[in-house]
């Protein structure tokens, strides 16, 4: 790569210069995520023009602290390139602290776990190339410039690509949340809606698509999976069935549908978070919470598990009675309870695979669902909502007089059950 070493300097100065500048606390998406990206992309527009960045060697996954060597330099030059590592620091051939503390912001920018020294994800991530994250980053503006979410006073945000979520208020995030999204094969989708209620101890009425593709399959295989599971068949009028009694052999069209009884096994976990919306996904807790653990979080089919669901529940629930602990208390009953929020606060699921943070770092995350794309770009941009049309008085009609409605008679009472869809 010809390019004179001042001038690689230069530009990685001005990246560090731009990341150093703190947002406070500022979220990922806001109403500023916009003109933070179009710096990065002017940043990187730099980086392309003078060559890119070198592609950094297999045998830098074997570099340990204190090791020296070639490997050593070609790793510091990457990371000096992408402004992860000071230019005074790029000098010598060993891997000292400077170089541990430039990998850990590499690998925090690209949301994985920041170890300080290169594994496999974090090699692909460094040996991506610039003109990939270009486009990453002009998809990121492309979609916010189509942007049909209007950023309340309080809102909360799905990054799916990011598989995290903020809960935001006033424009300053209050709560940061790692999150498991749907995989590849049954993606989560970019939706907006209004978070409604917040459920403890909630059923999962299992999706049929989920009965067909995992329950039958399971069944055959595993009689005493239902019992296990903690779940119930249940057929007209809510009564219930013996598993003992279905041809699982042979069954393609169920005539049951499948409950699992609330419980710390439960897949929604002990509380879910309501938001309807037409895919019928919502955001809920897990007993596979390990899963946060793991750099790669796109195991769900569809709907979105939060790592410290009670505490993002507790904040949306604040200025009523359900604090943290009040929230605790009643799971620890083991009963259903659907807690409404007195004010809906808006929600959006979106799709950013490439944008300048809070903090002004520029971030990058995988296409998990290859929608960088220009027909990608168009189905992942949120859509403004369509006002309902007011009725129009035809010119010269009097108004008719204000007639008292009559009086409803009562109806009777009866549950209600709500059909939802996976985790």
């Amino acid at each position: 790569m010809s390019v004179r070493p001042s001038i690689l300097a230069a530009v990685a100065a001005l990246l560090l210069a731009s990341t150093a500048a703190s947002r406070a606390n500022e979220p990922s998406y806001g109403p500023n995520t916009y003109d933070r990206t179009l710096e990065a992309l002017i940043a990187h527009e730099d980086i392309a023009g003078r060559g890119g960045w070198p592609k950094v060697p297999s045998s830098v996954s074997a570099l340990k602290p204190d090791a020296q060597g070639p490997d050593v330099v070609a790793l510091k030059q990457r990371l000096m390139l992408s402004g992860d590592l000071p230019p005074d620091a790029l000098p010598g051939d060993v891997y000292d602290a400077n170089v541990v503390a430039a990998v850990k912001r590499f690998q925090l920018r690209h949301g994985l776990s920041d170890l300080g020294t290169v594994g496999r994800l974090t090699l692909k991530a460094m040996n991506t190339p610039v003109e990939i994250r270009l486009n990453q980053l002009t998809a990121t503006l492309e979609r916010l410039k189509g942007n049909g979410f209007n950023f309340a006073s309080r809102y909360v945000v799905v990054n799916i690509p990011g598989a995290s979520v903020e809960a935001v208020e006033n424009g300053t995030v209050q709560q940061r949340h790692l999150a498991v999204v749907g995989r590849p094969d049954r993606p989560s989708p970019v939706i907006q809606a209004n978070i409604t209620s917040v459920n403890l101890n909630p059923y999962w009425t299992v999706p049929m698509s989920i009965v067909k593709a995992d329950i039958i399959p399971h069944m055959r295989k595993d009689p005493s999976f239902i019992a296990k599971s903690n779940m119930k068949l249940l057929g007209a009028e809510n009564k219930e069935i013996d598993p003992a009694s279905v041809n699982w052999a042979t069954l393609n069209n169920p005539y049951f549908y499948v409950r699992q009884e609330p419980g710390p096994t439960n897949s929604l976990g002990q509380l879910k978070i309501d938001m309807p919306n037409s895919d019928a996904v919502y955001m809920h807790d897990t007993p596979k919470k390990s899963l946060f653990r793991n750099d790669v979080r796109f195991n769900s089919s569809g709907c979105a598990r939060i790592e410290g669901v009670r505490d993002l529940a507790a904040w949306l629930l604040e200025g009523s009675e359900w604090s943290r602990q009040a929230i605790e208390d009643e799971i620890a009953k083991g009963e259903r309870k659907n807690i409404s929020l007195k004010k809906s606060v808006p929600v959006a699921w979106v799709y950013l695979t490439g944008w300048q943070g809070a903090d002004g770092q520029v971030q990058f995350r995988d296409d998990i669902y290859s929608l960088d794309t220009p027909q990608g770009i168009v189905t992942s941009t949120i859509v403004a909502r369509k006002a309902k049309p007011k009725p129009v008085q035809p010119a010269g009609e009097a108004k008719p007089a204000a007639i008292p409605p009559a009086r409803p008679a009562k109806a009777e009472a009866g549950p209600a059950r709500t059909l939802t869809v996976s985790n």
